[in-house]
């Protein structure tokens, strides 16, 4: 078998990753072997915080419904159950947006779900 020479190969790799940590500090962005533990640990909060960014926004939406619905004299498992029963599709999303900025029609949804 003839010899193989890896010299290109290698630095691509190592190019791949060190293009990967600009912006970061020290060795890790320009020592291969900080700069690849660099990415991994990257990879991995990236991975994780992307899930946990759609529970803190659903619960941002909860909390501006609860608070929208106090002066309603309204509780917000209460009004969640009503809302299901009632077949009025609006998610929670939806609903945070009507309560923040457009007050008066998330008056009329939550008379629909009272009545």
């Amino acid at each position: 078998m003839a010899r193989v020479k890896r010299g290109v190969t290698a630095h691509a790799k190592h190019k791949k990753i060190l293009d990967a940590t600009k912006g970061y500090r020290h060795g890790r962005k320009s020592v291969f072997r900080h700069a690849k533990q660099a990415v991994l640990k990257a990879a991995e909060n990236r991975y994780r915080d992307s899930r946990n960014k759609k529970r803190v926004a659903r619960r941002g939406w909860i909390v501006t419904i609860n608070a929208m619905l106090k002066k309603h004299d309204m509780a917000y498992n209460t009004f969640i159950n009503k809302l299901n029963k009632s077949d009025i599709g609006l998610n929670r999303k939806v609903l945070a947006e009507l309560a923040v900025k457009h007050p008066e029609e998330f008056d009329r949804v939550v008379l629909m779900v009272k009545g």
